[in-house]
């Protein structure tokens, strides 16, 4: 049976099932306890769980994800939440340094089950300093699964799957997408690390993204097809590792490539995929991939510049139109 809740809510769920069903699972962070979480993500687990388990931390990202990376390496699983993965920069060299490279270093001695969650992106009028987009900084570290997805189902699914791998997890979430609903069965499920979704289905162009994006993309999708422009969307959902046959798959179908991304153009994530399409389905190619990126520069503050920095369904559709040389 399922219902229908918000993106927050199927994280919740996801944290609650994974510490009742493994005593070893613990959440600590900035406000996830006593205030419930930034955003409100962990709600109710400070009640059912107690302090031992549900820890609130000092405003020391550093600090705090070097105590988990040591537990995880001591046999727990910590979920360790960032306010923002702009805040986690500080942390980094914990991440980099230790958890990506723990099991290498130890020649499989020690293993580094952790998760770092966290909104990644513009969330508005944020500025420069906390509108950054993390996903391909992290998945260009050798040793860490990036997670990067919105829609309730797949987040609690994948939340699951990540608590319960053995490497270390990067999990990136939207700020202004936590009230997003969706249909979320009941009982037990996973889904999937490294399995891309198809969305909808189309015929004249593949359009990739993830994320908060996926909701651009949606809305041009609609658009397009008013305008007898089939488009077949796919959702990533996991960055690294990267399910690039369904992607290949779609482009052998479509032979037109539209990749919709928040991050900045140069060694974007958009860039990854772009590669792996002109590598592995350069033939069935009938016009250039063009990628619909954030601009290449800092968001500024000013309400007048998100449109222009961010992706827009005018955007994307726009470069739909160009690989279908629609553009007169």
């Amino acid at each position: 049976m399922s219902r229908i809740i918000t993106l927050r809510d199927a994280l919740g769920e996801a944290m609650a099932e994974e510490m009742r069903r493994d005593e070893n699972v613990f959440l600590m962070g900035e406000e996830v306890a006593e205030y419930n979480g930034a955003y409100k993500v962990s709600k109710g687990l400070l009640d059912e769980f107690g302090p031992k388990r549900v820890i609130d931390t000092p405003i020391a990202e550093l600090g705090f994800a070097g105590i988990g990376v040591g537990a995880a390496m001591n046999g727990l699983r910590p979920i360790v939440e960032f306010m923002t993965w702009n805040f986690a920069v500080l942390a980094f060299d914990q991440i980099v340094n230790n958890a990506a490279k723990t099991l290498s270093q130890s020649a499989g001695q020690f293993q580094c089950p952790i998760v770092f969650r966290g909104p990644s992106g513009s969330a508005g009028q944020l500025a420069q300093q906390h509108s950054q987009t993390f996903e391909s900084w992290m998945a260009n570290i050798p040793g860490i699964k990036v997670i990067s997805c919105v829609d309730p189902y797949d987040s609690k699914g994948l939340l699951k799957s990540a608590i319960r791998d053995n490497d270390p997890v990067c999990f990136m979430e939207s700020e202004i997408l936590y009230g997003l609903k969706g249909e979320v069965p009941e009982g037990e499920y996973l889904v999937p690390i490294g399995k891309a979704a198809i969305r909808k289905e189309g015929t004249d162009v593949t359009i990739v993204s993830y994320n908060k994006m996926m909701e651009v993309v949606k809305e041009a999708a609609i658009q397009l097809e008013k305008e007898g422009i089939s488009a077949e969307v796919i959702d990533l959902r996991t960055i690294r590792p990267m399910d690039h046959q369904t992607i290949v798959n779609s482009v052998k179908k479509t032979n037109r490539v539209v990749v919709v991304d928040e991050c900045w153009p140069f060694a974007g994530v958009s860039s990854e995929v772009a590669y792996e399409i002109q590598k592995y389905a350069f033939d069935y190619l009938d016009a250039p991939v063009i990628r619909v990126n954030s601009a290449d520069t800092s968001l500024p503050y000013a309400p007048t510049f998100l449109d222009e920095y961010l992706p827009t369904p005018s955007k994307v559709i726009k470069a739909v139109k160009e690989v279908m040389y629609k553009t007169a």
